[in-house]
C-alpha cells in the first residue's frame, strides 16, 4: 500500500485503523473524500408536487420554515428558499398552479412525485461561458449558457446563467450556474438556522463517476451503492433532514 503501519495510525482514527488491519471492514470509496460537501456546491433542489407541502416537510424535520422565493415564468414552477450557510441554499421547487399549460419536463416530473425528494443540484464554476468552452474543448456535450431570471417577492429581479450537461449520469451531476453581479445570492437573505452536513452521490460504479467529477473539477463525495441517487443531510434546530433522490 506504500505506507507503514506507524504512518497509518497517524492518518486514520484508532477504531478505523483496527477495523481495517483486522480485515473487519472494506474501505468505502467515500472514506478519503476531502470534503463532505462539494466545494463548488451552490444549491440543492428538493422537488415536491405542492409547494406548501414541501415547505412543511422541511420545517417539520429541521424547525426552519423556508420562505417563498418566486415563480419561474414560462417554466411552470415556483420555489421557496432556505439558507444552508455561506453561498449555499436549499431550493424547494414545485409546480406553479398559475402556469398549468406550460410544457416543461421538470414541472411534469414534479407533478408525479408522491413525496418530496432531491431532484438535482447546482455548482458555481465561476464564468459559465468560460466553463462551457472548456467542456466543449474536452468533448463534453452541454447546453448554454442560458439566461434565467426570477422576480422576488420584494420586486427585485434575480438574474443568472446556466450550463447544463447533456449526460448527467442518471441525475448525479449538477448543472452549473453563474449569478449576475447585481443579484443578491439567495443564501444571504433566505431563512437561516440550517446547515448542510453531508451531500453525497451514490452509484454502482463509483470509479467511473469519480473520474467524470475530476474532469469537471468537482470534489463531490462518491459512495458505492446498488442504484444511482443523491443523499443530503441537513441539520436544523429541531433535528436533521435526511433525504435522497
Amino acid at each position: 500500500m506504500g505506507c507503514s503501519v506507524a504512518r497509518m495510525t497517524k492518518i486514520l482514527p484508532r477504531r478505523c485503523f483496527i477495523a481495517l488491519t483486522s480485515g473487519a471492514i472494506a474501505i468505502p470509496s467515500i472514506l478519503f473524500a476531502k470534503n463532505e460537501v462539494s466545494t463548488l456546491l451552490d444549491h440543492i433542489l428538493l422537488g415536491s408536487n405542492d409547494l406548501p407541502r414541501g415547505i412543511e416537510f422541511v420545517e417539520r424535520r429541521t424547525g426552519v420554515r423556508a420562505t417563498f422565493g418566486g415563480v419561474h415564468p414560462g417554466r411552470g414552477t415556483q420555489n421557496a428558499l432556505l439558507s444552508l450557510g455561506d453561498r449555499r441554499y436549499l431550493e424547494i421547487i414545485a409546480p406553479d398552479p398559475a402556469q398549468p399549460g406550460v410544457k416543461n419536463p421538470i414541472a411534469s416530473n414534479l407533478h408525479s412525485l408522491t413525496e418530496p425528494q432531491l431532484i438535482g443540484w447546482a455548482a458555481h464554476p465561476g464564468s459559465v461561458t468560460a466553463f462551457a468552452e472548456k467542456l466543449r474543448a474536452a468533448g463534453i456535450k452541454c447546453d448554454g449558457p442560458t439566461q434565467g431570471s426570477r422576480k422576488r417577492p420584494d420586486g427585485q429581479f434575480l438574474n443568472w446563467q446556466i450550463v447544463s450537461l447533456a449526460d448527467t449520469a442518471s441525475g448525479l451531476l449538477p448543472f452549473f450556474i453563474e449569478w449576475s453581479q447585481d443579484s443578491v445570492h439567495p443564501s444571504i437573505d433566505a431563512p437561516k438556522g440550517c446547515r448542510l452536513l453531508n451531500f453525497t452521490a451514490e452509484t454502482p460504479d463509483p470509479e467511473k463517476l469519480a473520474s467524470t467529477l475530476k474532469t469537471l473539477n468537482l470534489d463531490l463525495p462518491v459512495k458505492k451503492a446498488e442504484k444511482p441517487r443523491l443523499h443530503a443531510i441537513i441539520s436544523g434546530p429541531k433535528g436533521n433532514l435526511d433525504i435522497y433522490s
